[in-house]
């Protein structure tokens, strides 16, 4: 059975998971760079949320490195999208 917070991790992933694809779609449509940036930032913002609910759910498997590296590397996407892409 789920519990309170397995449940929010889920719908952090799934919520997480709707804004890469609203984002994606967007820039498919406008093909704009900070749209790009901003997709590839929440794809790596969704794989953390993944990886938090795994932790949570599989308490055997530590998951702590592969989230501080997928929450790094969104920062470094995103905030090169918004320094150096902007016109």
């Amino acid at each position: 059975m789920l519990t309170f917070p397995v449940l929010v991790y889920l719908m952090c992933v799934a919520s997480s998971l709707a804004c890469t694809g609203l984002l994606i779609r967007s820039y498919r449509r406008n093909r704009t760079a900070l749209l790009l940036w901003s997709a590839l930032g929440f794809v790596a913002l969704s794989f953390n949320n993944l990886f938090l609910f795994v932790d949570a759910v599989v308490p055997d498997i530590d998951f702590l490195m592969a989230r501080h590296l997928s929450a790094l590397a969104a920062i470094v996407i995103l905030l090169y999208g918004f320094i150096w892409e902007v016109d």
